[in-house]
């Protein structure tokens, strides 16, 4: 075996899927080296997920990479966000039935600065931000995988193979992105909790076929296929010709994954499509099954879990992706911050503070919607009584609305004020509301960094930031006072509120940002 031992890196992150690739996009926009391996040999062309959240989005936008993705997106408005139909050829001769795109209230549509014109599938957004992290010289290392991990009081010892074989790296911190099975967590002994396993075993079949002369126009995010021959649902990747169809696999009648062939796979997709002699190219299978459960903790010393290595949501609400690269968001200002010498390592202690509730009131509304889909879908005062009833949260109360309790945060207000309607309102430990000050969003006015938002009247307090190096703005909004303030960290999320004036405000300031940053305080003098 040949060992090299490499120079020392901040952060290493394990996993290049989409989560350890936004993972390393946000500590290297955050000004830290980090060095991503991954097993295979680049980005994944398989998609397991085609639904991006608002909040995603709004990550995307501050990394820059907002319109990228959606160029990269397929044009859904108009369109079906679901359909039921026996195959694509009766679909598109008009025998189908169609739940449109959730189109969003006024009040939805007024909290975020940004919006995806349709999905866009894994692959595509994975190929979009790694091109972008080869453009800004990443340490990339596909076909790469961990063997080995140990850690001390002072950093983490990995063993990695890759092409040229066995070497060691010497890390301050390690981010594990390595999903459902991941390795890091089983090696640092770390269990998980929740059901576990949910339903039948499924195939996912990635395909290439036209299906454009069978749709005649029309377009959709999924279609459950109910022919009875070839049951299944099927997901648009690109709207035209590339496509996924999802089916059972039938362990319990003796079916076993391996048996779905290439040429089993094409023969099933002809079959859902309606059309024997279509031309199909299978590109990729892959096993897969429901699964809901999250990891006893999310970070262990040096070691933080994201995404499907610190849990693993059930599909229906598409809140898998969205909640692992809320966690990447989380966690890299964080390193960030001790990675600078800005805070202080207990700083980071807030990550599994912070997450582990948000994840596991995710796990809990997506398992209450698989019982029933309208319970997702729905729409109108009769959606929200039924939701009410079996204690679903509205879709964008889950990706906008839920708040932080931590000593990153002064004062926070966890208890959600609504389930029914998104209330984004300047409360401490909730993402800083959206609001358009000149032609800019109040969101892009954080600009990654800690921000302090003024009221009309609060001149004292641009004075006191300026003082302790504060970017600051004044905007007059009715969820602040004008003589208060918001503190808001690079995260986005509301760390103070101020209704008023203090007696001292740069003091106060530095005071609070010694507390949520965890700085050691000074020994006084004698």
């Amino acid at each position: 075996m040949t060992e090299t031992m490499y120079p020392e890196v901040p952060v290493l992150v394990v996993g290049g899927g989409s989560v350890g690739l936004l993972t390393a996009a946000l500590l290297t926009h955050h000004g830290v080296p980090a060095v991503l391996v991954e097993r295979r040999s680049g980005p994944s062309v398989h998609p397991r997920a085609t639904g991006i959240g608002p909040r995603t989005v709004e990550i995307l936008r501050e990394l820059g990479l907002d319109t990228a993705v959606d160029a990269a997106a397929v044009d859904l408005r108009g369109a079906a966000g679901k359909a039921v139909a026996r195959t694509v050829v009766e679909m598109g001769a008009g025998d189908v039935v169609t739940v449109p795109m959730p189109t969003p209230s006024a009040d939805e549509l007024d909290v975020t600065p940004f919006r995806l014109r349709g999905v866009c599938a894994q692959d595509r957004l994975d190929a979009v931000v790694a091109a972008d992290l080869a453009r800004r010289g990443a340490d990339l290392r596909w076909s790469t995988r961990l063997v080995g991990i140990a850690q001390d009081t002072d950093g983490v010892d990995v063993e990695l193979e890759g092409p040229d074989g066995r070497y060691s790296l010497r890390c301050t911190r390690v981010v594990a992105a390595d999903g459902t099975h991941s390795t890091v967590r089983t090696a640092l002994g770390v269990g998980t909790s929740g059901p576990g396993d949910l339903g039948k075993s499924m195939i996912n079949i990635l395909f290439r076929a036209d299906l454009r002369p069978h749709l005649r126009g029309m377009s959709f995010a999924t279609c459950t296929i109910t022919t009875p021959e070839a049951p299944g649902l099927l997901a648009t990747v690109d709207g035209e010709t590339n496509w996924v169809f999802h089916v059972h696999c039938d362990v319990d009648g003796g079916e076993r994954p391996e048996d779905f062939t290439h040429e089993r796979c094409a023969a099933v997709v002809r079959l859902a499509v309606g059309d024997p002699d279509l031309d199909v190219e299978v590109r990729s299978v892959l096993a897969w099954r429901p699964r809901s459960a999250a990891a006893e903790s999310f970070a262990v010393g040096r070691v933080f879990l994201v995404g499907d290595a610190a849990h693993t949501v059930s599909p229906l609400g598409a809140f898998g992706l969205n909640t692992g690269v809320a966690d990447a968001h989380n966690l890299a200002w964080k390193l960030a911050a001790v990675h600078h010498g800005e805070a202080g390592a207990g700083l980071l202690e807030t990550y599994a503070h912070e997450r582990e509730p948000v994840a596991a009131a995710t796990l809990d509304q997506a398992m209450r919607r698989l019982a029933d889909p309208a319970l997702h879908w729905g729409r109108g005062p009769e959606a929200d009584a039924a939701r009410a009833a079996a204690g679903v949260w509205a879709a964008p109360v889950v990706h906008l609305g839920q708040r932080y309790a931590s000593a990153a945060i002064v004062d926070p207000r966890p208890e959600l004020p609504s389930t029914v309607d998104l209330v984004l309102d300047g409360s401490p430990g909730s993402r800083v509301p959206h609001a358009w000050i000149d032609g800019v969003s109040t969101l892009d006015l954080v600009a990654s960094r800690w921000t302090l938002l003024v009221g009309v009247a609060g001149d004292r307090w641009l004075t006191a930031a300026a003082d302790v190096g504060l970017p600051a703005h004044r905007v007059a909004v009715p969820w602040l006072a004008d003589e208060g303030a918001l503190l808001v960290r690079p995260d986005g999320i509301v760390a103070m509120r101020a209704t008023a004036s203090a007696t001292d405000p740069a003091r106060f300031l530095t005071k609070v940002l010694d507390q949520v940053l965890a700085r050691p305080v000074p020994v006084p003098r004698t």
